[in-house]
């Protein structure tokens, strides 16, 4: 046979193109921190076709996270998500990074939290099929398919583990001589240690001190009292590393950590600038205690919890309220904080009435002449406004409460939130933790 007599007829040139793996799904880049995007592309498509697009990853735990969301492809075949919308799906329309925060657990009441934040990523396996699936099945393959590194660090970082007198924590240290602004990072009513916030700021130039203050290693198995003075331990333990910018530091707290993180504005000098997120301004449900004070509780109405229809419980409405006459003594003199607060309240919290504690907050702070507050509102966001680009929780799991609580939230407006408080976060800090050499 002549080799003119199969390599030059259209017949066979048809046939051997049809052969060749047109279809390309590429996510880049590959591997990257966690609160980086991804761009997601998709080529070789026939024109117009509509596909589905799915996400998933494993948690430490082997719990399973995933998203769908379906597209239709140009005329020219391909797909981005960076311009092309969602049709349908677990969100509508353009969202580069929905396939990432839109992800949720086959477990019912999961909630992602990495642990191990220095030695493994988690691993987002991206899945292209030429169809609307609704339902998944083991016996359709995916066309394309990708695996992309979410990482919570970088090998440059250093985490120190502390144990100094009373403090438990890990301290994480961005490479060079420094000094470096430090933040001490509070998780709440979660306990343990939560560290993933904390080694993702190092990365960007933040010495960040995760700190635990129940249920880990020594410390009180429940939050009994908060106890001011460990914290203060904790701030001057920080200022004293050499690496650690003076004359001041940060607080970065959430929740229940929010009303400490509060407290240590009001009464540590070695503190300012503080971010609080969904918080509240005065004491509840355990004592405050610093030196020879001691601050009561406002109480809370168990009576007034709700349960969604979820199963989850919602606890917005059942602590009392500061404002009135008999709960004055446990406010918080915000008047007396030495530096700017950031109040970063979720407009569908429910858990706190968040937005309620930070206006009172800022009013008390007008009542005094002082204007060192400032509240950014994020409509439709719930309670836990986290990192970016992680899958937003609607309910978790509550060991002390032995009940999900309901967190509240939109899946889009939380994402959107997350992304954006991220970074006002990191310039406020960049802002009032005065930089004394170099730019990072």
């Amino acid at each position: 046979m002549h080799a003119a007599e199969w390599t030059w007829t259209p017949r066979n040139t048809t046939w051997s193109l049809r052969q060749l793996p047109m279809i390309q799904l590429t996510a880049t880049p590959a591997s990257a921190l966690m609160d980086e995007p991804v761009h997601i592309r998709v080529t070789g498509l026939p024109p117009l076709q509509t596909v589905t697009l799915m996400a998933s990853l494993k948690d430490e735990k082997g719990n399973l996270y995933k998203s769908k969301a379906f597209y239709k492809a140009n005329q020219a075949g391909k797909l981005d998500l960076e311009q092309d919308p969602a049709l349908g799906g677990d969100y509508v329309g353009v969202h580069p990074m929905g396939l990432f925060w839109a992800m949720k657990s086959e477990r019912p009441f999961g909630r992602l939290i990495k642990h191990d934040v220095m030695n493994s990523p988690f691993w987002v396996t991206l899945e292209l099929y030429d169809s609307v699936c609704f339902q998944d099945s083991v016996t359709i393959e995916p066309r394309a398919c990708q695996t992309v590194q979410r990482w919570f660090s970088v090998p440059e970082v250093q985490r120190v583990q502390i144990r100094e007198g009373r403090v438990r924590g890990a301290l994480f240290l961005p490479p060079g001589a420094g000094p470096f602004p430090g933040i001490i990072d509070l998780f709440g009513g979660i306990g343990g240690l939560v560290e993933f916030r904390a080694s993702l700021l190092a990365a960007r130039g933040f010495a960040m001190l995760a700190l635990a203050y129940f249920a880990y290693e020594d410390l009180p198995e429940q939050l009994q009292e908060v106890d001011l003075d460990y914290f203060e331990e904790a701030a001057n333990l920080l200022l004293a590393h050499p690496k650690i910018q003076k004359p001041g530091i940060g607080v970065l707290s959430t929740s229940k950590g929010a009303e400490i993180g509060l407290a240590m504005a009001c009464y540590l000098k070695q503190v300012v600038a503080t971010v609080w997120i969904n918080g509240t301004n005065a004491i509840f449900e355990f004592p405050l205690k610093y030196r020879d004070m001691v601050m009561k509780p406002i109480p809370s109405f168990l009576e007034r919890m709700q349960m969604d229809i979820s199963g989850a419980v919602r606890l917005r409405h059942y602590k009392g309220d500061p404002r009135e006459k008999l709960n004055q003594q446990s406010v918080l003199p915000v008047e007396k904080a030495r530096g700017p607060i950031l109040f970063i309240i979720s407009g569908d919290d429910e858990c706190f009435n968040s937005r309620q504690y930070a206006e009172q907050a800022l009013d008390q702070l007008r009542s005094h002449g002082r204007s060192s507050g400032r509240m950014l509102v994020y409509p439709g966001a719930g309670h836990l406004l986290e990192s970016p680009h992680g899958p937003s929780c609607y309910a978790s799991w509550s060991y002390s409460l032995s009940a999900p609580i309901l967190w509240g939230g939109d899946r889009v407006a939380h994402g959107a939130a997350q992304e954006h408080s991220w970074a006002e976060i990191q310039k406020f800090f960049r802002q009032h933790l005065i930089l004394t050499r170099g730019k990072f």
